[in-house]
């Protein structure tokens, strides 16, 4: 490999490649920040780069917990927005002669080179569904397109362009074949005759939501302009993927990518990605009037053996194509179509087909209306104003005297299209929902269960699934793609070396008789173990609000409570006060009385036993109010599963099991620890154990499609036992709809008499670990989850500078060291083991597997754990992405340590897919929807107004938890 720099007319002062410098740091770990050889970098990585030298920070004997402004920090605090922007960027300086600069835009960060490869665990080769790509050195030219009129729709776009490739290639393109976005761009391989021309297209307009008094099968006429926008550079790409250059040329990708997506954009229905159609594979009710259908999902990314296809196989939800009158009897289960709707199935009814293109088949051709709402009245009472006469005529009149069509359902409302000013009454027994059109709603629980069954495989059948998608795409048939833009798309999945990494040594308490574990396959059990460190629970009671197993409380605390202290916590055996019954009216009630029952007896309810009522939907209110009214930490169990412990003879292997998994919960809710990494013990984790190490867990949940007014919830979590790190203490934010950016990880707010005083979830952190650990953090791990590679500089240029603001408002010159780790779940990559003892039980690759090579990022520090055993269909492996590290963490360290966390997830005896901090933080926020969701009323997302979807409306913020239950993971 080349050095960096010169080629292609590259500036040598530009600086690309080279690392940034880290952030300067005091009052942490004194080692300095170069990048020295001990990183396994070869002569011709980038040079080494060394932070400004920084004043020492001066000795101060405890961290300051007060909120209030001081003085003395104001120097470290104030300039660090401009400071964190200067130390992402992508230019180093000289420390001591440049001045520093602000970066021009986010473009200008970028993560971490990777360390090397990582060289822990058992290596072994796995398959994965990535397709390598060759791309001749073609000569890419950009076009921009303009349509007049401008047209919404991709799928028109696409006739037009196509129109015009016919009508023009001949005379005027050159004989080339473009690549078209379906929007505002053009790609051809090689220069058009032309730098801008302007096209006239003839297109024969379907009937597309005209009046009935016009012609069918018109002829509509569209001007193009095309004019050379760019021309991206094959060469900088190839540059790229030998690590030659450092900044992605994201435009050659997508321009590639493009090509790849036109036949299939042609075909098939587009959802983002992915592909779908009836011929894809075989279609299937969910219920409600909704279908799911296959289809595959691919992207073109640069990985580290070159340009790769990810290609995978793909479900999603669609409307049925049938009448709106058998949509209806679906959606209500059969409901009887002679009687009218009311009014909450008619805004039921409006709120899901509202924006449905339906079609009218009737007539001599089909027309197509898009549906605006339903009426108010029946259709029997509607009447419209003819243009010919300006008389009132029903419509019910109008179509019997029209078409000679009695309408069945005339006691029904009308689907309402047009405008307000001319709506279009359309008789929902006429009226065929269009076929293709995904169902964005949230799918109700027996939905999201059939789609799951219907679309989960095992690993075997997914790759065949997957092969055979790529031989139906068949791209080197594909005379764009293979003739014209010269691209090589290999129809194998690509084999990728892995290893398999050793699962941590597990410690449990010592009067157990097993007093560790070394789990094997992701999976153990608490046979013969006791917890680490058992909870003690004193005062407590149960309420059962279940009315079909009213009598069985008694007998369940029993044995719930003998679970507990077998497996080494002090829970005492009698009920504080005796156990309640409600029914599920009277929740509300029941925890108030419990509540002011203890308080008389001048005693705090450690936990509360809850059997739900029979019926869902009770679960979030009784959380509400116990965790942010009552200060009350809960246990609650659904009653069908506690009655499976009493009535079934046959399930003693699931009492055992589900009265284990209920102590585990309990025991971190009051306080205690299930199980802790040896090595944590034996201080043995790199980067972790040496030096006082808070790890921090973050996501952000947005509300569900069609909920325009709902605020999204921001979540931390981190750390507060160092070092053992298995307890974590959790702080929860409402922000703006739909923004990703984490808003309140600090803040400042003006006080008239103490004036500034510094706040956020990371100073409240911070501080609660100081308070029980006794120190300061002397490092930072974060853990963020839910961030898309779009957003990325965002993300971390925003965060990054609050996690060192909120540090420095705390001590002067306190800057601890920070590694900042992307969690990413939502991606479409797969594994597949190649030999029988690479896999598990379930036929997937085993627990612990971990590949950073091939597939990963050419330059980056990135790598896919698998880190769980597969239970049902094909395991998803998670993949961390590096954007930030200060710690210097080794590619063995970082991975281990991410997988030895992942054992230590307190609600089961199973490692999980990602790792804990993260998860706990998603538990959390999803957690806290419940705190605000009784306060969104189902019609609310049904205005028509829009404002709902200004990311900047009023949101209302989250009411607070209890300081008792915040102390505790009460999450869990």
């Amino acid at each position: 490999m080349s050095g960096l720099g010169g080629g292609r007319g590259r500036r040598q002062e530009s600086g690309r490649g080279k690392r940034y410098p880290s952030f300067p740091r005091g009052g942490g770990d004194a080692r300095g920040r170069g990048r020295d050889s001990s990183r396994g970098r070869g002569p011709s990585g980038p040079p080494p780069q060394v932070a400004p030298t920084q004043p020492p920070a001066p000795p101060a004997p405890a961290i300051s917990t007060s909120s209030t402004y001081h003085p003395s920090s104001s120097s470290s605090a104030a300039p660090l927005s401009r400071e964190v922007a200067q130390k992402l960027v992508l230019e180093p300086q000289d420390a001591t002669t440049a001045r520093p600069r602000r970066p021009s835009s986010s473009k200008a960060i970028r993560p971490p080179s990777r360390p090397g490869p990582g060289t822990v665990g058992r290596k072994c080769m796995v398959k994965a569904n990535h397709f390598l790509v060759d791309v001749a050195d073609k000569d890419l030219h950009h076009y921009d397109v303009s349509i007049i009129p401008e047209t919404i729709s991709k799928k028109l776009n696409r006739s037009i362009m196509k129109q015009l490739i016919k009508s023009y290639k001949e005379s005027h393109l050159g004989r080339r074949c473009p690549a078209y976005d379906g929007g505002k761009s053009l790609y051809t391989a090689g220069a058009l005759p032309f730098d801008s021309e302007e096209f006239v297209v003839k297109l024969i307009d379907e009937g597309h939501n005209r009046a009935s008094s016009t012609s069918a099968r018109k002829e509509r006429e569209y001007k193009v302009a095309v004019k050379l926008a760019s021309k991206p550079d094959i060469h900088y790409l190839q540059e790229f993927l030998r690590s030659r250059h450092f900044e992605c040329p994201r435009q050659t990708i997508q321009v590639l990518d493009v090509v790849l997506r036109t036949k299939p954009s042609e075909n098939y229905t587009v959802v983002g990605r992915a592909f779908f159609s009836p011929n894809l594979g075989q279609t299937g009710e969910l219920g409600n009037g909704i279908e799911y259908w296959k289809g595959f999902y691919q992207s073109l990314r640069p990985t580290q053996m070159g340009l790769s296809l990810n290609i995978d196989v793909s479900a999603r939800s669609f409307y049925e194509p049938i009448l709106v009158t058998d949509f209806v009897a679906k959606h209500f289960k059969n409901a009887n179509l002679s009687r009218p709707l009311s009014d909450q199935h008619r805004i039921k009814v409006e709120k899901v087909l509202k924006g449905v293109k339906v079609e009218l088949s009737h007539m001599e051709y089909a027309k197509t209306y898009k549906i605006g709402g339903i009426s108010r009245e029946p259709i029997s009472q509607l009447t419209f104003t003819m243009n010919e006469n300006r008389t009132n005529v029903s419509v019910v009149q109008y179509f019997r005297d029209k078409y000679k069509i009695k309408l069945k359902y005339a006691s029904f409302p009308a689907l309402q299209c047009g405008s307000e000013a001319k709506p279009v009454y359309l008789p929902m027994e006429l009226s065929r929902i269009v076929g293709g059109q995904r169902y964005t709603k949230k799918l109700n629980d027996q939905q999201v269960k059939a789609l799951l069954e219907a679309t989960c495989q095992r690993p075997h059948d997914r790759e065949e699934n997957i092969n055979g998608m790529i031989r139906a795409n068949n791209f080197q048939g594909n005379a764009l793609v293979d003739k014209e833009f010269g691209i090589q798309v290999q129809e194998e999945l690509a084999l990728v070396d892995a290893r398999i990494l050793p699962p941590p040594v597990l410690k449990y308490h010592d009067s157990g008789r097993e007093k560790s574990v070394n789990p094997e396959f992701g999976a153990w059990n608490m046979f013969n173990k006791k917890m680490v460190n058992g909870g003690r629970v004193d005062f407590w009671t149960c309420v059962n609000f279940s009315i079909e197993y009213a009598n069985m409380s008694e007998g369940f605390c029993v044995e719930l409570v003998k679970m507990c202290n077998s497996k080494g916590m002090k829970f005492c055996q009698t009920p504080s006060i005796p156990i309640w019954s409600a029914g599920p009216d009277g929740i509300d009630q029941a925890l108030l009385d419990i509540y002011k029952e203890f308080a008389a007896m001048k005693r705090s309810l450690q936990l509360l036993i809850i059997i739900l009522p029979d019926q869902t939907g009770s679960y979030g209110k009784i959380k509400r109010i116990c965790e942010t009214e009552l200060d009350i930490v809960s246990q609650c169990c659904q009653p069908k599963q506690v009655a499976k412990c009493f009535f079934d003879k046959q399930a003693a292997r699931f009492r055992i099991r589900y009265f284990e998994n209920l102590a585990l919960k309990i025991n971190v809710k009051v306080g205690g620890r299930n199980t802790v990494l040896n090595d944590a013990i034996m201080r043995r984790i790199p980067r972790v154990s040496d030096l006082p190490t808070i790890i921090f867990g973050a996501d952000v949940t947005h509300p569900e499609p069609g909920e325009d007014s709902s605020s999204s919830i921001a979540a931390v979590v981190a750390s507060m036992d160092w070092p053992q790190v298995t307890k974590y203490c959790g702080i929860v934010s409402a922000q703006p709809h739909r923004e990703e950016i984490i808003q309140d990880l600090y803040k400042t707010v003006q006080d008239p008499q103490k004036g500034v005083v510094h706040g956020g979830m990371i100073r409240e952190l911070l501080v609660a670990f100081f308070k029980s650990t006794g120190q300061k953090p002397h490092r930072i791990i974060f853990y963020r989850d839910g961030v898309s590679e779009g957003q990325f500089s965002q993300v971390l240029l925003y965060e990054m500078d609050a996690i060192r603001k909120a540090c420095a408002s705390i001590e002067y010159g306190y800057m601890p060291p920070v590694t900042f780790v992307v969690v990413q779940k939502r991606h479409h990559t797969r594994l597949f083991p190649t030999e029988d003892d690479q896999m598990d039980g379930s036929g997937n690759i085993l627990a612990g597997t971990v590949v950073d090579t091939s597939i990963c990022h050419p330059t980056e520090f990135d790598f896919y754990l698998n880190s769980h055993a597969g239970i049902k269909g094909t395991s998803k492996p998670s993949h961390y992405h590096v954007l930030f590290d200060e710690n210097n963490f080794t590619a063995d360290d970082l991975q281990l340590l991410t997988n030895n966390l992942c054992y230590t997830y307190a609600r089961c005896t199973r490692s999980v897919s990602i790792v804990p901090p993260a998860y706990y933080a998603h538990l959390l926020a999803f957690r806290a929807r419940f705190y605000v969701e009784n306060e969104t009323s189902d019609s609310g997302s049904t205005s028509g107004g829009g404002k709902g979807k200004d990311r900047n409306f009023e949101f209302r913020p989250l009411p607070n938890i209890k300081d008792n239950v915040k102390k505790v993971m009460f999450y869990c």
